[in-house]
C-alpha cells in the first residue's frame, strides 16, 4: 500500500479528488493508497441519517451529504482522516471494516493507548470504530465498496473541539462520549503523540495486508 500524505483539503475538493483515485485503482493504473488528511469544520451524513440527528443551527460550519456508509458525524482540524483506496480482488475476502478497526486499535496500541473494537448486538444502532474501554469514542468509521474498490474511511480524534459533537446526534448514538487522544493522554498522563507519530504508527498497521 502506497501512503499519501496531505494537508488540510476542503471536503467537497477531497471528494472529488477521490473520485479520481477510485477510478485510477480500478483502471489499475495507481495502486492501494491510505491518503492521510485533515478537512476544515464540516459535518457530514450518510443517505439514511434522520434530519433530527443533524443540527438545528451551526454557525460556521456546513452540513453536507456524503456518499458512504454511516450517520453523521463532525470533521475538522485536530483530527485525521484516512481515506482507504484499496481494489479488495487483490486482497481477497474478508471483513475489510474489522481489519481497519483492528489496525487502529493495534496503532493506538504501539502509541500507548488502550482502545477496543465493539460488536453490534443483532438490531442495534451500529458500533464501528474505536472505542476505550469505557465506551468512549475515539475513531468514526465509514466506508464505500463499489466495483471492489474501497473509498472513504475513519476519522480519529487527535485534539479536536469536541464541544461540537454536543450540537447534533454522531454516528446515530444519541448517547455516545466522543473523546480524542488529547483528553485520554491528560486523564492517563501519557505523552501526547504528534499527529507525525499517529500517522506513522497508522500506516506501520494498515500496510499490512487483512
Amino acid at each position: 500500500m502506497q501512503r499519501v500524505d496531505l494537508g488540510e483539503v476542503p471536503y467537497e475538493q477531497a471528494m472529488q479528488r477521490m473520485a479520481t483515485w477510485t477510478v485510477e485503482r480500478r483502471a489499475g493504473t495507481a495502486p492501494d493508497r491510505l491518503f492521510l488528511l485533515s478537512h476544515p469544520a464540516v459535518i457530514t451524513y450518510g443517505r439514511t441519517t434522520p434530519l433530527t440527528d443533524l443540527p438545528a443551527d451551526l454557525p460556521g460550519i456546513p452540513t453536507v451529504l456524503a456518499d458512504r456508509g454511516g450517520q453523521a458525524t463532525y470533521h475538522g482540524p485536530g483530527q485525521l482522516i484516512g481515506y482507504l483506496v484499496l481494489d479488495l480482488h487483490e486482497r481477497g475476502p474478508g471483513d475489510i471494516v474489522r481489519w481497519l478497526e483492528n489496525g487502529l486499535v493495534a496503532a493506538l496500541g504501539d502509541l500507548g493507548f488502550s482502545t477496543v473494537r465493539r460488536d453490534t448486538p443483532k438490531g442495534s444502532t451500529s458500533l464501528v470504530g474505536v472505542w476505550t474501554p469505557d465506551g468512549r469514542k475515539l475513531a468514526s468509521i465509514g466506508m464505500r465498496i463499489r466495483g471492489g474498490v474501497t473509498s472513504h474511511g475513519f476519522a480519529l480524534n487527535i485534539d479536536p473541539d469536541l464541544s461540537v459533537f454536543d450540537s447534533f446526534v454522531a454516528c446515530g448514538l444519541d448517547d455516545v462520549a466522543m473523546t480524542s487522544l488529547r483528553q485520554l493522554s491528560v486523564l492517563a498522563q501519557l505523552p501526547m503523540p504528534t499527529e507525525a507519530a499517529v500517522r506513522d504508527a497508522v500506516f506501520g498497521h494498515l500496510r499490512k495486508q487483512p
